[in-house]
């Protein structure tokens, strides 16, 4: 199992240290950054929590496919994993909402549309 990213080298080793987040090898999750005040972030927001024209819609991603999350308490939890992944920027952020890709059927375009649809119309500059 791979270790956790080592925060010190990721948020601040240089552009020639691969464990630094210049290179993106390693992924800092909602947990790595608990706490932490960024001047700048970058965001990915993924297939896991979509907007619908019914509301919110929360998905896990098993195996090879998206289930729907039923349970409220899973839920709660990973609209709090968003919370805190998007309260860390002091300075600004960048979201990224992926185009999705029609050959894959993990990552259809409709799993995204709908949600920087929404982004998109209350406000978040589209670059």
């Amino acid at each position: 199992m791979k270790s956790p990213v080592d925060p010190v080298d990721w948020f601040l080793a240089g552009k020639d240290d691969v464990r630094s987040s210049y290179y993106l090898e390693d992924v800092a999750t909602e947990f790595h950054v608990q706490g932490l005040e960024l001047d700048w972030a970058c965001v990915t927001w993924d297939a896991d929590m979509r907007f619908t024209p019914a509301g919110w819609e929360n998905w896990s991603f098993k195996g090879d496919k998206w289930l729907r999350i039923l349970k409220d308490a899973r839920k709660d939890y990973q609209k709090n994993a968003y919370r805190v992944l998007l309260t860390r920027a002091r300075q600004g952020m960048v979201l990224v909402v992926p185009e999705g890709e029609t050959a894959d059927h993990t990552r259809l375009p409709g799993f995204y549309n709908s949600t920087y649809d929404y982004l998109r119309d209350i406000g978040f500059p589209v670059i």
